[in-house]
């Protein structure tokens, strides 16, 4: 891959060029192995252009093991300053369609038998020309069988504003200006009409939240959908930079309940709001409680809600658990649950980097790129829950400083076992193989939807094993402006299954008689 992320920058200190974009794997071509598509900025209109190509997003088809650039045949060859990243199939027809959030207009692409088509306006998705949309995922939030989407906003900005804002580090230097400068904005939630066209239903659903003086409230980077409570509908928890986090509570009939500081997850332990910007939320403790990750700015560690007793309400145990002191030097933006060794017990990936390239002359205890950071999940069988893995345990290349960014999970070569890509604001990504040699077991499904969406997003698998349950949710949504692949690896550590089985998305259940270890069962909703 020769990719490298273009952020337009030429020293004129443009907040969008320090955000970054994000990445995806899909199975575009439906050959049954996980592609790579990474999202790309471009240069700004009426500066001399930096590249002697013109700068796209690019699509790599997986040949097993290696990958071949299929951007321009696949009709994705458009160039915009791409942020996120959705892949679902909106349209039930069995071919995963894509969503690209930008700066300005966004992009819904449906997939015609592996070429992409650009139904934005049909659609009626584009949002606002003077939109910066972020995070973004689809989700069936009213039940009714196809996909709806969320779009993060972040904030509005505009080139004008920023540069009457003369921002500046303390020395002096010119500065990207931060988010405090600028108002915050409300998200998308576009509700699918079943025939090709969407809805924007944000405020009857009651996204649209402001703040005491009525001021649109979100600066929202990143998205998880979750059905927090098991009550059949997926809600959403929404990290905001440096405004209080939204917990959207789903109460059917198409309508969503704001319970943030209910439930514990809108400020930090002091009450205040953080830089969060990447979020996951998983059953990490194979009990069936949830813990929501979410990353956050230098200095504010890594925050990890988890719920106790009641499903709606959350406490951070970041520094008991093992990942606060541990994060509070980096600035982390993606933000990964996964089992990556295969033991059951889902493990903790950060993606970390710095906004300013010369954050060192002024911080010396912060550098631009940083390495990122791997926690082992130990199974509460030692004295910290979540403990550093290093270059000793998974080898030199997860850790090798970069201005990280995105980052997603797909078995790409088909041996089992989690591989990673994580992007770089301004840089090639890093694509890491994972070659784990634990012995441990595995269970690989992709589920497919009849009554539910064909997806099947929103859908949690259940396996019981000795003496627990591990569970898991179909939701490519997860990390910042990034989609891991659909289907879902369980890891089984040197455990036997004794029950699989599904709660569809449609509430209905299902059981699975018989799994093998080490291949793909694919299921069929009946």
């Amino acid at each position: 891959m020769r990719f490298v992320h273009h952020n337009g920058a030429q020293g004129d200190k443009r907040l969008p060029e320090s955000m970054g974009s994000g990445c995806a794997f899909l199975d575009y071509d439906n050959d049954g192995r996980q592609d790579l598509l990474l999202i790309n900025g471009r240069d700004w209109p009426g500066t001399p252009p930096t590249q002697r190509h013109p700068v796209t997003m690019a699509l790599y088809r997986n040949l097993g093991g290696k990958f071949e650039d299929v951007t321009s045949e696949t009709g994705l060859s458009i160039a915009l300053y791409g942020m996120g990243v959705a892949c679902g199939d909106f349209d039930n027809d069995g071919w995963v369609d894509l969503f690209i959030s930008a700066l300005g207009r966004n992009v819904l692409l449906r997939n015609l038998d592996g070429h992409f088509v650009d139904v934005t306006s049909q659609a009626g998705v584009g949002g606002g020309d003077d939109a910066w949309s972020t995070s973004c995922g689809w989700l069936d939030y009213d039940n009714d069988g196809d996909l709806d989407l969320f779009v993060a906003n972040y904030l509005e900005w505009s080139l004008e504003l920023e540069r009457a804002l003369h921002c500046r580090l303390p020395g002096g230097q010119p500065a990207y200006c931060p988010p405090t400068a600028f108002r915050g904005t409300m998200p998308y939630l576009y509700r699918n009409g079943g025939d090709g066209t969407f809805q924007e239903v944000s405020q009857e659903a009651g996204l649209q939240i402001r703040t005491d003086t009525g001021e649109p409230l979100a600066k929202a980077l990143g998205v998880v959908p979750v059905d927090l409570d098991a009550d059949g509908w997926v809600d959403l928890v929404v990290a905001n930079d440096t405004r209080r986090n939204l917990v959207f509570h789903n109460r059917g009939q198409g309508r969503f309940a704001e319970v943030g500081v209910y439930a514990g997850i809108a400020y930090d332990s002091a009450g205040q709001p953080r830089g969060a910007m990447g979020i996951d939320a998983a059953d990490f403790r194979n009990n069936g409680s949830i813990a929501v990750g979410i990353g956050n700015f230098a200095d504010e560690m890594t925050a990890l809600y988890v719920t106790e007793t009641h499903p709606l309400q959350f406490t951070d145990q970041a520094l008991t658990a093992g990942v606060g002191s541990a994060t509070r030097d980096r600035l982390t933006f993606g933000l990964l649950w996964l089992d990556y060794d295969l033991d059951s017990r889902l493990d903790l990936l950060l993606a970390n980097g710095h906004l300013e390239p010369d954050i060192q002359r002024v911080h010396t205890g912060q550098q631009y790129a940083q390495p990122a950071q791997l926690f082992w999940n130990t199974g509460r069988t030692r004295p910290r829950e979540l403990m550093p893995v290093g270059p000793a345990q998974s080898g030199p290349d997860l850790f090798r400083p970069l201005v990280g960014r995105g980052a997603s999970y797909a078995d790409i070569d088909q041996d089992g076992d989690l591989d990673l890509v994580l992007t770089s604001c301004g840089g090639p990504p890093r694509l890491l193989r994972n070659d784990q040699a634990t012995g441990h077991s595995w269970l690989r499904f992709r589920l497919v939807g009849r009554r539910c969406n064909r997806d099947a997003i929103g859908t949690w698998l259940e396996v019981k094993l000795a003496g627990r349950t591990v569970r898991r949710q179909v939701m490519p949504t997860r990390s910042y402006l990034s989609q891991v692949e659909l289907p879902i690896t369980l890891g089984l550590g040197a455990d036997q299954v004794q029950a699989v089985e599904i709660r569809w998305a449609d509430g209905s259940r299902q059981s699975v008689p018989a799994v093998r270890h080490g291949e793909l069962t694919v299921v069929v909703q009946p």
